[in-house]
């Protein structure tokens, strides 16, 4: 299973948590994936960055591996101490394609296979859908990339189907990633496809070769706490 964290704190001092945090997760038992993610201000991959809000990505070896981190972990603790808001997050892998940083985020550890298979039989019209998407940015491909995020912004802000979305990335610029909510499979679908200015970006990412490497990964998200802007968009969804 993997989990997904987004941390907004007082201070754009949280900066320093990007580095100290890492030899504590490298040493975080049952964890077998994981990025810190700094975040844009738009709904997808942007320039604009927002120095206090974090996000960490991550797969667990299961259930118990992410309980305890969340009881026992330094990182887990200021969270609660020191964050202004936060909104975690679970999420059960539906499918993937694609490696980042050269790796199968979910062929990492001896419950591989488990992870996989993790959560119940989906159909196109069940329940909400969390998608991840990270890219690798060629250095001769970025201002054709950054041209085209304006458009796809504007049309994830008019999608009825999506919850909500946020840019992320591990470096500027060249290293990018969004984290998005949907109503559903339906809505994921109509918009990756349907003629607009994001099918017309994902022509150009296939003809002109603009990413070094990608990944794409579809998960059901279940039991999050915490509010993002203000509100769980799931609960909010769930309620209706």
């Amino acid at each position: 299973m993997a989990s997904f964290h987004l941390i907004r704190y007082a201070g754009v001092d949280a900066m320093r948590h990007m580095a100290f945090d890492r030899p504590l997760l490298r040493r975080t038992a049952g964890l077998s994936f994981w990025r810190l993610l700094g975040t844009g201000r738009g709904r997808s991959m942007s320039l604009g960055a927002d120095l206090r809000r974090w996000a960490l990505f991550a797969v667990w070896e299961g259930e118990p591996a992410l309980e305890e981190f969340l009881a026992r972990s330094p990182v887990a603790a200021r969270w609660g101490d020191e964050a202004e808001e936060s909104w975690h997050v679970r999420l059960a892998p539906l499918g993937s394609r694609g490696r980042w940083g050269g790796r199968d985020p979910f062929a990492a550890g001896p419950s591989a296979a488990s992870v996989r298979r993790a959560g119940p039989a989906r159909t196109a019209g069940d329940g909400p859908v969390a998608v991840l998407t990270r890219a690798s940015i060629r250095p001769s491909r970025l201002v054709a990339f950054y041209r085209s995020v304006p458009d796809v912004d504007r049309e994830l802000r008019r999608e009825d189907g999506c919850l909500a979305s946020i840019g992320v990335g591990e470096w500027p610029l060249a290293r990018q990633a969004t984290f998005s909510l949907w109503d559903d499979e339906t809505a994921v679908t109509r918009f990756a496809y349907r003629a607009g200015a994001h099918r017309t970006v994902i022509g150009r990412v296939r003809g002109e070769g603009w990413y070094a490497e990608e990944m794409f990964a579809r998960f059901t998200p279940y039991a999050s706490r915490g509010t993002w802007d203000g509100h769980d968009p799931l609960r909010a969804r769930r309620a209706e």
